[in-house]
This record gives structure tokens, sequence and C-alpha cells, in this order.
């Protein structure tokens, strides 16, 4: 395979010159970036105000930080927790090989063609090698957004936590930041969450792992070196794409044996998603009533995605893994050195275990949401009626968002200001679709929070809009003489 062997460092420099030479041309046809137009506010000691402040720097940060500068919004920053290049799960705590998406997906070119993965891909290694690609190696991936971010001058601020939201004053977001500088605020007319699959909770981790000394355990979003797994006999809880990439990494790392726990009677092999995958519900779902975006989705997310076909292949090409369906692990406790788990069939005797056990959202797990969270509508507020067991409780836990991603109040008048936050991650599935779940859909979701945004700001300026219009009187004609009518 050709992205066996192809790094950052055999890219071929000149040609990257050139599409960089090409991006700028493209720019310049599109006449991109518009001319700045939201007027500069300041905040009551005289400080100008951010007019948007973007929470994480990973794909879905960079997207929308380009497209409102695109759009001649740029008063803007980016912050992320992470070290320039570390953003997102890429280089991270993410095990596959490659992306789970189609190599030919265009993410966050924003209709841009020389601003496409496949663009970059192919100034780097050629035609032929992306002829040859299979699918895209996550640290190229990551190797793409960075380049990405440097190409178009991204205001992203690294190696900075957001601690604190305060939407009080009704009028702009008050934010708190933890870095190695210590604690600063920072105030900004609009906040984006782009925080990704944990951005409103965090992972979850079953009941029966909670109590147990952390040296047996982690979860699959945990940083670990599974060198350290040589020679263990380790267990993953999951069926999902995850879990393979997990044992995979186990085994190939070393592992002595490596034991999945699926709790279902077979493994998931259909993605039901796969049927209604095309343009159409990515434009419209977030116009179906609520009871058939609940309907869909639920159905969809509850026959569960199975992993990507080459995920299993990579486990499957080692003997000394073995999978347990029907077997959820009921119980588990330390046992002379091990971790001793029990199923409904017998009990194993493990060395780590892995929980690939997906994330949740819980607000509690984040202390910059504790002045607000109590405040939000979610989807519990709207379907009460669907809450149906420990799966569905959790879903009905997301946000229930407004047309242009912000959210909304649970009960109004309590605190306005929540309008003025915008949640650009994976819990805005069930208002928007799968445009913030991955790649494909990086592009309408941020235009869909841009066109947001634009419509957020014109309405606080319509006053002043009106004003220079009155008072606008540059004459296009002024210098121009007719001739002197016959007499």
């Amino acid at each position: 395979m050709a992205d066996s062997f192809l790094t950052a460092d055999k890219a071929d420099r000149h040609a990257l010159a050139k599409l960089e030479e090409r991006v700028a041309e493209d720019l310049l046809f599109l006449q991109l970036p518009a001319a700045s137009w939201v007027t500069p506010r300041r905040d009551d000691s005289g400080d100008e105000l951010l007019d948007v402040a973007i929470i994480g720097g990973g794909m879905a940060g960079l997207t929308v930080a380009a497209a409102l500068i695109f759009a001649g919004i740029d008063r803007i920053a980016v912050f992320d927790k992470s070290p320039a290049g570390l953003e997102g799960p890429w280089v991270t705590f993410a095990r596959m090989e490659t992306l789970r998406t189609a190599k030919e997906a265009a993410g966050p070119a924003l209709g841009v063609p020389s601003l496409t993965f496949r663009a970059w891909f192919t100034a780097c290694f050629g035609a032929r090698a992306w002829d040859e690609l299979s699918f895209i190696p996550r640290a190229m991936w990551m190797d793409y957004l960075i380049w990405y971010r440097r190409i178009l001058r991204l205001p992203v601020l690294n190696g900075i936590e957001l601690t604190g939201l305060d939407p009080s004053d009704d009028q702009s977001v008050r934010l708190t930041f933890r870095s190695g500088d210590g604690t600063k605020n920072v105030s900004a007319r609009r906040v984006v969450l782009a925080t990704g699959l944990g951005g409103l909770g965090g992972p979850a981790i079953p009941e029966f792992i909670r109590n147990i000394d952390r040296r047996f355990w982690l979860h699959a979003a945990h940083e670990r070196d599974f060198a350290t797994f040589r020679g263990l006999d380790v267990g993953i809880v999951g069926a999902g794409a995850s879990a393979m990439d997990n044992a995979a990494e186990a085994l190939e790392k070393g592992a002595r044996r490596v034991h999945i726990f699926v709790r279902r009677k077979e493994m998931p092999h259909v993605d039901k998603f796969t049927a209604i995958s095309h343009e159409g519900l990515k434009l419209g779902f977030s116009g179906l009533p609520d009871e058939w975006k609940w309907k869909i989705l639920r159905y969809g997310m509850a026959e569960q995605i199975p992993p990507p076909r080459h995920s299993v292949e990579r486990v499957l090409r080692h003997e000394n893994v073995f999978l347990h369906t029907g077997s959820p692990i009921l119980s588990a406790h330390e046992s002379e050195g091990h971790l001793a788990v029990q199923t409904p069939k017998c009990v194993h005797h493990l060395d780590r275990l892995v929980l690939a056990t997906g994330f949740e959202v819980d607000l509690s797990l984040r202390p910059e949401f504790d002045a607000i969270a109590d405040k939000i509508l979610t989807w519990d507020d709207i379907l009460p009626s669907q809450r149906d067991g420990a799966f569905d409780r959790s879903l009905l836990s997301t946000p229930y968002l407004d047309e242009g991603l912000a959210f909304q109040e649970k009960k109004p008048g309590t605190c306005p200001g929540l309008k003025l936050l915008y949640c650009y991650n994976f819990q805005a599935v069930l208002n928007h679709g799968k445009i913030t779940s991955g790649v494909s859909g990086l592009s309408e979701a941020s235009g869909r929070l841009v066109r947001a945004l634009s419509r957020s700001f014109l309405n606080e300026m319509r006053d002043e809009l009106y004003s220079r219009l009155i008072a606008y009187d540059t004459s296009e004609l002024a210098d121009l003489d007719w001739p002197a009518p016959p007499e």
C-alpha cells in the first residue's frame, strides 16, 4: 500500500509550494476572504471584545475559523488546551491505522478544491500514490490539518484550557482560561464549542470498574503507551471501531492474549445509516419534525454502527485474539495481582482492561458549565415520553439546539446569554444530523454556523446599518456633464 511508507518528510516541497500558490490564486478568484464587516464592540472596561471565540483547535475548530474569516468575520481566536500539532485525537489517543471516511471526502475545504486533502496529498506524493492510497492514514491527516492551519494563517492559541463560561450579561460571554502562565479572562460576543466527542461530558465509564485501581484499566480515550501491554492478557470492552482499533494496537504491541467482550449475541455487521447517507440527509435533516429526528437517529444508533471491515481484518491478522459475544461484564474485582471480570458465561483473569465504551453527555463532568448546566434546554425537555432505559436517557440529555446550532434556555428568561453559545460537536447530531460527527460534514456544518452567526451580528447592527444607509451621500454621477438641450 502506498500509505505504508509515505510520511511528511518525503513530501515534494516544490510541488507543495506550487499548490500553495494555487490556493492563493483560488482565494483571489473567489474574492476570499470577504472584507471585514462586523463593527467592533468593547466591554465595560473599554477592552475590545472578540467577535467569536472558538474552543477547540481540531478539524472542526479550524474549519469554522476559516469559514468565519472567509465570510468577513475575522475578529476571532481559537483556543486549544493541547500543544500545537497535537490537537484532536489523531496523534494522541486514536489508534486506528487510517480514517474511516472515504479518502475523496472534501472535509474542511469549504468549496475550495486546492484546500482538499486530495490536493495536498497529490502535491506531496504524486497522482500515482493517490491512486494507490486506500484510506487516509491518521497521522497524515494531522499533517494535512497542520498545513491547512498554516496556509490559511488561522489564529490558534495553544496550551490554553477553558475552565469557565459566564454568559450572564446577555451581550457577551466571559471566558476563563488556564495556561502555564496562570489564569486569564477573555470576553467574546459569541462562543463556538468545537470540542469533539466528549465536549459536553467525557468518556463513559461503566459502574463495575469505577472503584477498581486505575493501573488495571483505561478508557480508549485515555493516552497510554500500548508497548506496556507486551506479554499481558488484555480485555477490550465493546464491539465498535474503537474496540477493534485498541485490540489491534494491543496485539501489535505484543499482548499475550486479547479478549474482546461484546454485550450483544453477535457482532454488529450492518451500518443502517448507509441506506440514507446522501446529500439530502445532510442538507435537510434539521428541517424534519422532532419526532422524526428522534425516530431515525435513535434507531440507527441503537442498532450500532459496525466497525470498518479493514479494522476487523487488522485484528484478524493475529491468532491470539478471542471474541466473546453475549458477554457483558457484570462485575470486576482485583484478584492476586490480576483483574477478574465476571460475564454470564465465566470469569476471565486479565492484566489490563480497555473500555471502548464511547462518550456520555454529562455536564457535571465539565466544570466550565457549572454556572449554566441546569439552564440548558435538552431533548428530554422536548420528548420526555421517549425515556426508555439508560441509552435513551443518555441520548435525551443532549442539548436541544436552535436552527443555527445555538443553545437554548430550559426556562425562558433564566439565562438569555445561552443564545451566544454554539454547539459544534457530536452532541449537535440530534438537531442537525450527522454533519457534526465526522470529516464529510465539516464544510456544511461550518457554513450553517457562519450563516447563523452572520444573521445574529447583522441583527445587532441594524440601527447602525440604517443610520449609515440614511447618511450615505457619495454621488456616483456628480462629475458627469450632460449636453445642454437644444433651443
